[in-house]
């Protein structure tokens, strides 16, 4: 299955399901993380609903899409190693051995998410802003110390995240170890369609699912991948988040950058003379993911900042 949430003609938020093409609304204001929580079954019933009685059936291409899930939490990590080993091999850094023990996470601002067409400001204050081409695994059916052998069966599906990030801020920010706060506090984008795990099955490799990723800026390729280039798997990246903790329905598990998936990995290879720069105003960025789909997303300028009466 694959869900969306659009915005409606009069303005509500509808769920709906995607068919050949077409979005088949439901009949009521379901949000699709109240259809989660369970083996499928929900999700199973609310589409057999949507498909014989829909509240409306409009064109995918033409529909105003919001987040199809609004995470009541974000926590992303590092899956793909060779992101990581590209950026510090230019620099002459040994990758930390402890980076292959621990599945390392942060957490991201939730008040920040927006769907997969909708306009990106740059963060304020920021000169080096990125994107990061990443996949974020969506919890179906929660739990709390989940064994890494069933943590898989507690994902109800997958959706392109794209982790937007001030390279600038956050450069300055780590030198305090407190992890990255405003060079990661701006826009989250998800979208734009929940895909149920059972989907993405005729793809499985390895740990992970053979998915070409590839990025955009003004039509050029930047950022080429496959999603089976990941080193720690999302059922070991669910079970360590659900130490100790319990993990909810909708909370999103996300899998850090695929290698080349962002301009500060190029501009650490490349160094910052034959680095062809940071986004501007303008600019478009697009996000594929086979089976997943596109987000196409316009780059705003960045609004005033209020500086601080001491520091910046």
């Amino acid at each position: 299955m694959r869900w969306v949430t659009y915005r409606a003609a009069d303005s509500s938020e509808r769920t709906g399901l995607v068919r050949d093409g077409s979005i088949y609304g439901l009949d009521n204001e379901t949000a699709l993380i109240d259809l989660l929580g369970d083996d499928g079954s929900e999700l199973a019933n609310a589409a057999e609903r949507a498909e014989r009685d829909p509240f409306e059936v409009i064109d995918l291409g033409a529909a105003d899409l919001a987040p199809p899930i609004r995470p009541p939490q974000v926590r992303d990590f590092l899956c793909f190693l060779d992101h990581l080993r590209n950026a510090q091999d230019a620099a002459g850094i040994d990758l930390d051995p402890l980076w292959e023990q621990i599945p390392a996470f942060y957490f991201s601002n939730t008040s920040s998410v927006i769907g997969p067409n909708d306009p990106v400001e740059i963060s304020p204050d920021c000169v080096w802003f990125d994107y990061e081409l990443e996949v974020a695994a969506i919890i179906g059916r929660g739990g709390q110390d989940i064994h890494p052998d069933e943590a898989e069966s507690h994902i109800a599906g997958f959706m392109i995240f794209c982790d937007w990030s001030a390279r600038d801020l956050q450069m300055r920010e780590m030198k305090l170890s407190l992890g990255p706060s405003k060079g990661k506090d701006g826009a989250n984008t998800f979208g734009p369609m929940l895909v149920t795990a059972d989907e993405l099955e005729p793809f499985r490799s390895g740990n992970s699912y053979h998915l070409e990723m590839t990025a955009y800026v003004n039509g050029e390729q930047i950022s080429h991948g496959w999603m089976d280039q990941m080193d720690w798997s999302f059922g070991e990246i669910i079970a360590y988040a659900s130490r100790g903790t319990a993990l909810r329905p909708g909370e999103a598990i996300c899998s850090g950058t695929v290698p080349t998936g962002c301009l500060f990995e190029h501009f650490a290879v490349q160094g910052p003379d034959d680095f062809p720069g940071w986004l501007v105003p303008g600019d478009e960025v697009r996000l594929e993911v086979q089976e997943l789909g596109t987000c196409s997303q316009a780059i705003l300028p960045a609004v005033e900042v209020h500086r601080l009466h001491t520091g910046i």
